[in-house]
């Protein structure tokens, strides 16, 4: 390989989940994913599933028995519903993301707000996900990241705005190759983006693998 292909290698690629969207992404084993508020206030659902059995996917609830918390922190493992490590969490500059609730679908809308045909999370990480073999029903379960879910002290669960501003972030390292998908949520009706819904960027950054560049990114359209 050239200097030329090496340095290539190593550049970033970026992408943005524009507002109410999702975008689909493979990540390789020893590469990083950082998710950034772009404005700040928005939340972002994350899943993913390993590339070669997309039946092992990464799970909230497997993670919170493994780490013994309803939230992580940097340092921390995420695992999947086989109880294996898929990502670990190397920076972050909120802390405070949500592990508990799941990522709203049609029935949201429809049944909780009397809304048809509003964009939601559950379709917008379905969109790209598909082309992998993922079923709408078998969509995992997302980290809400930036999301504010606090647990209140008589044990309920509270969305409230997100503590996230401009440019904040956190970093995940891939500890085995994964498609991952993010959807800026599309909440717009009650508190948790701030009642303004904006983009996600994502930087995908490392040694590219070599199916990496062809599958880079797969739109929600």
């Amino acid at each position: 390989m050239s200097v030329a292909a090496a340095m290539s290698d190593a550049l970033p690629r970026r992408l943005r989940v524009p507002a109410g969207h999702g975008r689909t992404f493979v990540v390789k084993a020893g590469q990083t994913v950082k998710v950034v508020d772009a404005e700040g206030q928005q939340a972002a659902d994350f899943v993913a599933v390993r590339e070669d059995d997309v039946h092992e996917k990464l799970s909230p609830v497997h993670t919170r028995r493994a780490l013994k918390s309803l939230f992580f922190q940097v340092g921390d493992t995420l695992v999947s519903n086989h109880g294996r490590p898929m990502l670990r969490v190397l920076a972050d500059t909120v802390g405070v993301h949500d592990a508990n609730v799941p990522a709203c679908d049609d029935t949201r809308f429809t049944v909780d707000f009397n809304v048809e045909g509003h964009r939601n999370c559950v379709a917008n990480l379905h969109e790209g996900m598909a082309f992998y073999g993922i079923a709408p029903d078998t969509v995992p379960d997302p980290f809400n990241l930036f999301q504010n879910g606090p647990v209140t002290p008589d044990g309920r669960m509270r969305v409230t705005d997100p503590t996230s501003v401009a440019g904040d972030h956190i970093t995940l390292l891939a500890l085995c190759d994964l498609v991952c998908a993010v959807s800026a949520c599309p909440q717009d009706i009650i508190p948790g983006n701030g009642l303004r819904v904006t983009p996600i960027d994502i930087e995908v950054a490392g040694p590219a693998g070599p199916a990496d560049a062809p599958s880079a990114s797969r739109q929600a359209l």
